[in-house]
């Protein structure tokens, strides 16, 4: 398993980096089997979230340390450096881009884009 994650530098400039999730048998829910799974992580919130079709944004950092969860649509993000990543169903986006020069994304399914927000702080 893997993410995208998405940050800024000390000068401000967003970067992407493509990060492997690491994953280790253990028991879960027992008496279930051992499944694999990764090390938790503590979360303040969750919310829903829906770009409507067509939609495209200002540059801007996040607000907030986030997961985004991918659920429908498709967007395409663009770090200040250029360099884009197309988040769809399934695909995972970490930001952590809280300050400097931001990201821009625009919807660019012919559906609306559909996420499950995850927040750090």
């Amino acid at each position: 398993m893997k993410y995208f994650k998405l940050y800024a530098d000390a000068d401000g400039e967003s970067h992407w980096t493509d990060i492997d999730v690491p994953l280790r048998e253990r028991s879960f829910a027992p008496p279930a089997k051992a499944i694999e799974i990764s090390d938790p992580e503590p979360a303040t919130q969750f919310m829903f979230l829906r770009l409507q079709s067509g939609w495209d944004e200002p540059v801007h950092p996040t607000p907030v340390a986030q997961k985004l969860v991918c659920l429908s649509g498709s967007v395409r993000v663009t770090a200040s450096d250029g360099d884009m990543r197309d988040v769809g169903p399934g695909d995972v986006w970490h930001m952590e881009d809280t300050h400097g020069k931001g990201h821009h994304t625009v919807v660019t399914s012919a559906d609306d884009f559909e996420a499950v927000i995850i927040q750090y702080g």
